[in-house]
C-alpha cells in the first residue's frame, strides 16, 4: 500500500458521478475515509470498493470539483483501472448531457444506448417530440 493522492477532475456533480458509477455496477458508499500507508486517511464525500479490492474516492474540493483519491501506485500499473477511470468519466458526461438537454429542451426525448463498439461506454441520441 502506499501513499493516497488526490487527483483534479472536471467533475462537479456528485449525483451525475453516482449514476455513472452504479452504471458500471459499482456499489457507492457516501462519505467516510480513504485508508493510505502508515495510517494516512482521506475524508472523501464519495467511494466504491472495486472488485480487486482497491478503493476509489472523490472528494469536493473548495473549487467544486470531484477530485480523485486513490493510490496512485495501484492506479498507475492497472490498465483496468485505468479504462474504469476513463469509463465512469464517459458515463458522467452522458448522463450530464442527458440533464442539461432535459434543462434546456424540456420537450425533448432523450435515450442512452450502450453500444457495441469496444472501449465505448455510452452513445447519446437524441429526439425531439412536439
Amino acid at each position: 500500500m502506499s501513499h493516497l493522492s488526490i487527483l483534479p477532475t472536471v467533475l462537479r456533480d456528485e449525483d451525475v458521478l453516482i449514476q455513472a458509477l452504479e452504471d458500471l455496477d459499482l456499489t457507492v458508499i457516501r462519505g467516510g475515509h480513504l485508508r493510505g500507508f502508515a495510517n494516512q486517511r482521506e475524508a472523501v464525500a464519495l467511494r466504491v470498493k472495486l472488485p480487486e479490492g482497491i478503493w476509489l474516492g472523490w472528494r469536493l474540493e473548495a473549487s467544486g470539483q470531484l477530485a480523485l483519491v486513490g493510490d496512485l501506485q495501484q492506479l498507475g500499473r492497472s490498465r483496468s483501472l485505468q479504462h474504469l477511470i476513463g469509463s465512469i468519466t464517459r458515463r458522467y458526461a452522458a448522463h450530464q448531457a442527458l440533464r442539461n438537454l432535459a434543462t434546456d429542451l424540456p420537450d425533448a426525448k432523450a435515450v442512452l444506448h450502450a453500444t457495441a463498439v469496444p472501449h465505448a461506454t455510452a452513445d447519446l441520441a437524441h429526439g425531439l417530440t412536439r
